[in-house]
């Protein structure tokens, strides 16, 4: 480790805190912001759900659109006692388990239809789509529609989209784009996936 004297460690700080200022100072424009998180690793959906967390503290109305998981997960049941919080539990499954293209792509369907009202309320000011990306990767989805929607969107409207896979044209209108890559990860060491933890 490169130890410093703590003047030299205090001026260092200085500059770096100067520096950020003035971003700080430059950044002008308040509005909602559109995420896109995606990518192999594990993590994507937990940090959108520490979103809707963090916007249900400050007691904004947030919705939850989940569009390929099927069963309960431990945030739905702690969202579904909050009143600022709306989940919509869309989803058939894992492709690979429905084995249903058509099944697929109709409830695909239908969580479109509630997330595009949840797009167009004002009201809502934080919106998670959850697999999304996953559902205009395998075709379930048109995409055109989905950023027509989130272009139209209420200014103030924050939406986080996760899924493996994100369309180009997606990434583009992003303002935010995090990918999450694997290090290792639990199930590769034949580990089952864990209640609270990936579920």
């Amino acid at each position: 480790m490169n130890e410093t004297t703590p003047e030299v460690h205090r001026e260092r700080m200085k500059r770096r805190k100067a520096k950020m200022d003035e971003r700080i100072a430059a950044a002008e424009s308040d509005q909602g912001v559109l995420l896109v998180l995606t990518g192999p690793g594990k993590g994507k959906s937990s940090s959108a759900f520490g979103m809707v967390a963090r916007a249900a503290g400050y007691g904004m109305r947030t919705s939850v659109v989940y569009f390929i998981k099927s069963r309960e997960t431990g945030e739905q049941l702690l969202f579904e006692r909050l009143p600022e919080v709306e989940v919509h539990l869309m989803g058939a499954g894992f492709t690979w388990e429905t084995q249903d293209r058509d099944r697929d792509r109709a409830a695909a369907a239908r969580a479109w239809t509630v997330a595009s009202r949840q797009l167009a309320d004002s009201e809502v000011r934080l919106v998670v789509l959850d697999e999304l990306c996953i559902a205009l990767r395998s075709n379930m989805l048109e995409l055109e529609p989905v950023l027509e929607a989130l272009r139209a969107r209420p200014s103030d409207q924050h939406v986080v989209i996760t899924g493996r896979g994100a369309p180009e044209p997606l990434i583009e209108i992003a303002d935010t784009v995090s990918e999450v890559g694997v290090v290792k990860h639990a199930f590769q060491a034949g580990i089952r996936a864990q209640r609270g933890i990936e579920w």
